[in-house]
């Protein structure tokens, strides 16, 4: 007769420590490690103590909601706002529409900005006057009111867009193509939308605030990626001509400041084109766009200097020629490697659009340099500053938050 052996079940080891097991190991196992962590605690405590207190008793924040048309659109007339409305109907259906077909990351940020807007539509904005003011009229008041209420119209017809763009999406993949078209001709679409023709026609001298910020963002952004990509490819060309026009362009560019670049935009582009009226905001879209390329093919080149000899023998050995290596085996693979300072050239990119206000343009640093101004928010210049800073760092973490999620969906740093 065979033993019976009696086999018990046991269960696998865990590895999960908790938050106190987390805290012991991380911030108080050796000796040191815990006085430098109460140290630490310490400093904060006093810095956000003072912050704080400030923040929720004496600072006055009603700065921010009675600008905040001049913080979105600046000088733009108000009979026209409904245009910008426009503008942001089409990049609703559009973005609503990719995340339906696309999925992944596209549909994950379309619902930050779906979260977004709802927390907007709810969010209570309440207009307050200080009481030994009389500076701000009852006329003012009731015309801010009603432009708040107008807006919260606006804003739940986009949400709805945003919605319905998102389910039809799901059910017609086959509108891939059209999407694609569709974001390629949104960039000018809108920007005739905004400057209008005629007798309604906005000058882009009254744009401004936030609304200016990313228009030159967004052009030098979409624009510069590719002029960038051929510069380098120009740089690692074998026919001198080439190569030695390019390098001389993108060691110019990097060797002098973003400023000095606006400046030569905005005085030698009327000389250099005087048979056509180029206005300011459209030079300064080029002189950003061309500055930022520079730098771009150089992050470029450093992704194509790290990609193996052996893939372009590889591509060669297949049968394919150099225009179909870059594109197909090359270039995809270098870009991939350099996302992170890709991102960061547009990061850098969108907070260096802030130079814009020396030229003249009422950018969202002017909008907020024009407000501290005013007599009736003298001293707020704390209050206004945090503000732009904290929608700048929004924009900057959302950008950096996609490189991550790219660059994990990639995976980059994994092989």
């Amino acid at each position: 007769m065979e033993e019976q052996v009696d086999i018990q079940q046991i269960k696998p080891p865990t590895y999960a420590k908790g938050p106190v097991g987390w805290l012991r190991e991380n911030l108080f196992s050796p000796w040191y490690n815990a006085i430098l962590t109460c140290v630490a605690l310490l400093f904060l405590y006093f810095v956000f103590k003072g912050l704080l207190t400030w923040a929720f008793t004496e600072a006055e924040w009603n700065v921010i909601p009675a600008n905040l048309q001049l913080f979105a659109i600046g000088p733009y007339p108000r009979d026209q706002v409904y245009r910008i409305w426009i503008c942001l109907y089409i990049l609703s259906v559009l973005l609503g529409l990719s995340a339906g077909v696309w999925r992944g990351i596209v549909q994950r940020w379309t619902i930050v900005v779906g979260s977004i807007l709802l927390v907007f539509l709810v969010i209570p904005f309440e207009i307050v006057q200080r009481e030994d003011s009389h500076l701000v009229s009852i006329e003012f008041r009731f015309n801010l009111i009603w432009l708040i209420f107008e807006s919260r119209r606006w804003l739940l017809g986009d949400v709805a867009l945003l919605i319905g763009a998102f389910f039809l999406g799901q059910r017609i993949t086959r509108l891939r193509p059209w999407i694609l078209g569709g974001w390629v001709l949104s960039f000018p679409i809108i920007m005739f939308v905004l400057h209008g023709f005629g007798e309604n026609a906005v000058q882009t001298s009254m744009w401004g605030g936030l609304l200016l910020t990313l228009i030159l963002a967004v052009f030098g952004i979409v624009v510069s990626f590719p002029l960038g990509v051929f510069l380098a490819l120009c740089r690692q060309s074998k026919l001198p001509a080439i190569k030695w026009v390019s390098t001389f362009y993108i060691e110019t560019v990097r060797g002098v400041p973003l400023i000095t670049i606006l400046f030569m935009g905005s005085v030698l582009i009327p000389i250099f084109i005087p048979y056509f009226t180029i206005d300011q905001v459209l030079r300064m879209m080029v002189a950003i766009t061309l500055f930022s390329a520079a730098y771009m093919a150089e992050n470029v080149r450093g992704g194509l200097q790290a990609i193996p000899r052996g893939q372009h023998e590889a591509a060669q050995a297949v049968g394919l020629n150099y225009v179909q290596s870059m594109m197909f085996i090359v270039l995809p693979q270098a870009l991939r490697s350099v996302i992170p300072a890709i991102v960061g050239q547009f990061i850098a990119l969108f907070k260096d659009t802030s130079l814009v206000y020396i030229i003249g343009l009422i950018d969202l640093f002017g909008v907020a340099k024009s407000i501290i101004t005013n007599p009736v928010w003298l001293g707020r210049h704390v209050e206004v500053y945090i503000f732009i800073a904290l929608i700048y760092f929004s924009f900057c973490y959302a950008m950096s938050k996609a490189s991550q999620e790219i660059e994990a969906d990639l995976g980059v740093g994994k092989h």
